[in-house]
């Protein structure tokens, strides 16, 4: 995995463009569902748009989460993550989640929403608008990646809410996106593309060695400064059956961060509900 060059407009402007690309697939496939359909089925609908839209590669295929799935209670082993014949209902919250690649360039989204009304979803939406600027200012304050964690841990706590994202394998909070190549052919090891876990592995190795890691958790590996580069990052969290995250590519240079895309649907969404309070 080739890291991007933050410094390079026309190259930021690709990865901006298959983000892009994923929030459109979210969009047009949120607005189709309705009581019934499963997690299966709406992850195929994902799969063909993305791959109809010119997608040729993934760093995961899409996942979709549906009702306490989204809070990923019961959550034990990483086969519970894959898509399941749970069915959507009124009122029930969803995660859409997709990492494509197109030409190489990589990125990697979370979408949620909720079928119908659901007013805790409402309040934690509302309320996960917080760590998007939190995490921005903490990064632009050079703050360690391990203490980042632990800031967002505790603005969970007072919030009241379950820190969700440490369900995820490895406890990742976010994970370094890059242009994938390699020698091995496109496919999927399903869920994971293959030439992504060639290069992660790759990644792995060589950030090991000099005290980093490609991954962002609380462990000892995010215990530097953020590394520059395009970061995938996915606070979630959740209270009682109801989960709720975004993910968006954060930009890190030298001495500097922004997000990638401030059009983007959750941004517009908690700006309305800021506008109309």
């Amino acid at each position: 995995m080739a890291l991007a060059r933050t410094d390079n407009a026309a190259e930021l402007e690709r990865f901006r463009e298959i983000q892009r690309l994923c929030y459109q697939c979210a969009d047009e496939v949120a607005a189709t569902l309705e009581p019934g359909v499963t997690e299966r089925q709406v992850c195929k609908t994902m799969r063909h748009w993305l791959r109809d839209h010119g997608v040729d590669d993934w760093l995961h295929t899409p996942f979709a989460w549906f009702g306490d799935r989204t809070a990923f209670r019961g959550f034990k082993v990483p086969t519970q993550f894959l898509p399941s014949a749970t069915r959507l209902e009124e009122g029930m919250p969803y995660i859409l989640d997709m990492a494509p690649v197109k030409q190489g360039f990589s990125a990697d989204i979370g979408y949620g929403g909720v079928l119908g009304e659901n007013r805790i979803w409402d309040q934690l939406d509302a309320d996960l608008a917080a760590y998007r600027t939190l995490i921005l200012d903490l990064v632009r304050q050079r703050r360690t990646f391990a203490d980042i964690y632990a800031e967002v841990d505790a603005l969970i706590d007072r919030q009241g809410y379950d820190n969700r994202h440490r369900k995820y394998p490895g406890r990742v909070i976010g994970h370094q996106v890059g242009i994938i190549g390699g020698m091995l052919p496109k496919g999927v090891g399903f869920p994971f593309g293959v030439r992504f876990l060639q290069t992660i592995g790759r990644e792995l190795v060589k950030e090991r060695m000099e005290g980093r890691s490609p991954l962002w958790n609380g462990a000892k590996q995010s215990q530097h400064p953020p590394t520059p580069g395009l970061w995938a990052v996915e606070p979630h969290i959740g209270f009682r059956d109801v989960g709720v995250k975004f993910e968006e590519l954060l930009v890190v240079t030298e001495d500097d961060a922004f997000w990638l895309d401030d059009d983007l649907p959750h941004v517009h969404r908690w700006a309305a509900r800021k506008a109309t309070a």
